[in-house]
């Protein structure tokens, strides 16, 4: 069965657009044209992906978004809005979001970000599915369970964004070696996001302050000055 789209957004036009693309693209769509519309929708139809437009009605996209994250409803939400603003887009991607585009947009151009989400979520699952049940990474009070999604700190369950775990996940992964901005961008983001690195230092900066027990002073993840981070055991003197 073809994947399902929910497209919010208030705007009829771009609406209209973007679901004829996205069927000429095989995909089902489903339209809402506010925000509390948006998230009703998401919890009783439960759609593949949403393209969810940042300035809505009744709820904008940053409030869905932060709510559908607190209920743990993880689906891939592409954001869309006409404002090119730095903050908007930082804050976006830090509350889940999992891609991010400026209007005036290609219809293609989305049809071609959607498939690139959701080929890069089906990897992602396919390789939890591919783990053992009940295999974790350990590094020092850091547990990571892959396959259930989850993290814990000194045996507590840390409260992770999408992005969150999977940058913290792929560091751990390759525990010890030092990952360039840029590659986290790719590996984390599956695209160049056009050279902004401060995604990046913000999510650090926020994985820091969930595991690190003096951020100033930081034991496992490491800056390693004009290259990038590395996550290692930490030392015992330390």
């Amino acid at each position: 069965m073809s994947k399902k789209i929910l497209v919010v957004d208030d705007e009829q036009s771009i609406s209209t657009l973007l679901q004829y693309n996205l069927q000429q693209a095989g995909f089902r769509v489903e339209t809402a044209e506010d925000g509390e519309e948006g998230y009703n929708k998401v919890l009783e139809g439960k759609p593949d992906l949403i393209v969810l437009d940042l300035m809505l009605p009744k709820m904008d996209g940053i409030e869905v978004c932060k709510k559908l994250r607190q209920q743990k409803v993880m689906t891939p939400i592409l954001m869309l809005t006409a404002k090119d603003d730095e903050f908007d887009k930082v804050l976006g991607l830090e509350l889940g979001a999992d891609d991010y585009m400026t209007k005036p947009f290609s219809p293609r151009e989305v049809v071609a970000r959607v498939k690139a989400i959701l080929r890069r979520t089906q990897i992602i699952a396919q390789e939890n599915e591919q783990e053992e049940d009940g295999e974790r990474i350990t590094i020092g009070d850091l547990k990571i369970l892959p396959d259930h999604y989850e993290a814990y700190f000194n045996q507590e369950q840390l409260e992770l964004t999408p992005k969150e775990f999977e940058l913290l996940l792929y560091l751990a992964k390759y525990k010890g070696r030092v990952l360039t901005r840029d590659q986290l961008l790719s590996a984390v983001w599956n695209y160049d996001f056009a050279g902004d690195t401060r995604i990046v230092d913000v999510h650090i900066s926020h994985l820091r302050e969930k595991i690190e027990h003096n951020t100033r002073k930081p034991v496992y993840i490491k800056t390693i000055r004009g290259l990038g981070y590395k996550l290692e055991e930490p030392k015992i003197d330390e």
